[in-house]
């Protein structure tokens, strides 16, 4: 009797609404759901529902999946239709854009696990299913591997007071922050400035601490200045703590702030969806597309037409006034990058060596429009000193700027050329990068394999790499796993 009861049941035989249940939910991502269109008849098929509209189960959810989705739910409806038929009016592409764009300052889903790489000054932070490893120098203490440790010259774990899964990163020049899947935020490096969030200014933090004054005030993100941090709660507000000398706190004033103080935003922006730091400036996206920048205004980093500071935060208007709805944005060292709804890419700032793309070294006081890469739908932005990368939703990477060591992955050019117009990396080709991150000289990506590759300058360790100086096309990085069972020493010095 029980045996008939819970007869086994083919997925052909389930209901429609019930399949479509199950493939909205949320949990599948728009790769999943192709695979499925693929493989079986009852995915594949419309059975009636919307034909007109959506030719099959699977594109319906999509279609769901898209319509529930917080940055699509956002965007006016021309923006929608923007989308729509930049990815040919398949609600598949538009389902993996808007997931891709998400995972793109946050961690990335691939077959080897959740991973998010970041990339300091000269070190690396690589975040791999919870655990977080890092590379190259030490200074001050932003590896966080405690004050014997100089340099690591291949990833190595970094341990925190008690057993904690991080989901986000941020590396500065001397200091680095983690976000755990608590929402607590941990801190290590120099705290000179109290960029670290902790009173204790006398040495540096050499073991990542937790950040007291952010109890009960959960996180989804943090942004690391050259000496200041900005946090992003998931509420939507905007907390900042450091060196305040050009405004980058937002608070107003110059005043330095030794913990975490929230920011006062205009009435009616919504909140706060994604932030970045450049070296004194912030960027900070509203859940409405809307930019806003603030602090030092040198190299027209702030995207307002002129070079003055701003203490509080301020509207982009270039974007306001054109409807453009921004998702994300990046703030390099001399120039900003955006990138809005439909995936187009804007840059402005400083343009020397061709940072901005525009086939020039002309500097941009506001966003402009990159052309050469209008054919590509973009879904990751990186800006750092002199270099831009953008990462289509095919999983190709442009590069353009200043070659520094050959930190833009193009071995046929000098390590001091310049790359004035945005540049296929061919030597990626055959990989599908999900996550790119640039430092000063170096450059690291995640491909949608979970593998880890890096280019540039090695003087450092920063690429992970006990034997290279330095290199000039992307070589394969390894992760030295260290079982909680067996003692072994980490390769630092």
């Amino acid at each position: 009797m029980a045996a008939e009861r819970y007869r086994p049941v083919s997925i052909e035989d389930l209901p429609s609404q019930l399949v479509i249940e199950i493939l909205s939910s949320g949990r599948l991502s728009a790769i999943d759901l192709l695979h499925l269109e693929l493989t079986s008849r009852t995915f594949g098929g419309s059975h009636g529902l919307y034909p007109h509209k959506f030719g099959s189960l699977v594109d319906y959810a999509a279609y769901q999946l898209c319509v529930s989705h917080s940055v699509y739910g956002k965007m006016e409806r021309n923006a929608q239709r923007g989308l729509f038929d930049r990815c040919g009016g398949k609600w598949k592409r538009v389902l993996r854009f808007l997931q891709s764009v998400e995972q793109s300052s946050d961690m990335v889903e691939t077959s080897a696990g959740n991973m998010q790489i970041t990339t300091g000054r000269y070190h690396t932070l690589l975040i791999s299913n919870s655990s977080l490893y890092s590379c190259g120098s030490s200074l001050c203490g932003v590896l966080g591997n405690g004050p014997e440790t100089k340099q690591c010259v291949t990833f190595t774990r970094i341990n925190f007071p008690s057993p904690a899964q991080v989901v986000q990163v941020s590396a500065s020049h001397n200091h680095a922050a983690f976000v755990m899947q608590s929402g607590e935020v941990f801190t290590c490096g120099d705290n000179s400035s109290f960029c670290c969030g902790h009173k204790d200014t006398n040495r540096p933090i050499f073991r990542p601490r937790l950040v007291e004054a952010l109890k009960g005030l959960p996180c989804k993100q943090v942004a690391t200045g050259l000496n200041f941090t900005v946090f992003l709660t998931r509420q939507g507000h905007v907390y900042t703590c450091g060196a305040n000398t050009h405004g980058q706190l937002g608070q107003g004033d110059t005043i330095d702030s030794p913990a975490p103080k929230m920011i006062e935003l205009p009435e009616g922006i919504g909140y706060i969806v994604q932030i970045a730091a450049g070296p004194s400036y912030v960027l900070a996206v509203a859940d409405n597309g809307v930019v806003y920048s603030f602090g030092s205004g040198s190299h027209f980093c702030l995207g307002h037409g002129e070079q003055h500071d701003e203490f509080q935060p301020r509207a982009i208007q270039t974007f306001k006034r054109k409807g453009i709805h921004v998702v994300r944005v990046s703030a390099g060292d001399e120039h900003a990058v955006a990138l809005d709804s439909s995936g187009y890419v804007y840059t402005w700032g400083k343009g020397y060596c061709g940072a901005l793309g525009h086939g020039d070294e002309i500097d941009k006081t506001t966003p402009e429009l990159l052309n050469k890469l209008k054919s590509h739908l973009a879904v990751q932005v990186c800006a750092r000193k002199r270099k831009t990368f953008v990462l289509g939703d095919n999983g190709s990477v442009y590069g353009c700027g200043w070659m520094g060591f050959g930190s833009l992955g193009f071995p046929d050019r000098g390590v001091s050329d310049k790359i004035l117009s945005p540049r296929i990396l061919d030597s990626l080709r055959a990989h599908h990068v999900s996550q790119i991150s640039t430092g000063l000289y170096h450059t690291v990506v995640v491909t949608n394999r979970g593998k880890l590759f890096g280019f540039g300058d090695n003087e450092r360790a920063q690429l992970g790499h006990d034997t290279l100086r330095g290199c000039l096309e992307p070589t394969e990085i390894f992760i030295q796993e260290m079982a909680d069972d067996v003692d072994i020493v980490p390769e630092c010095v």
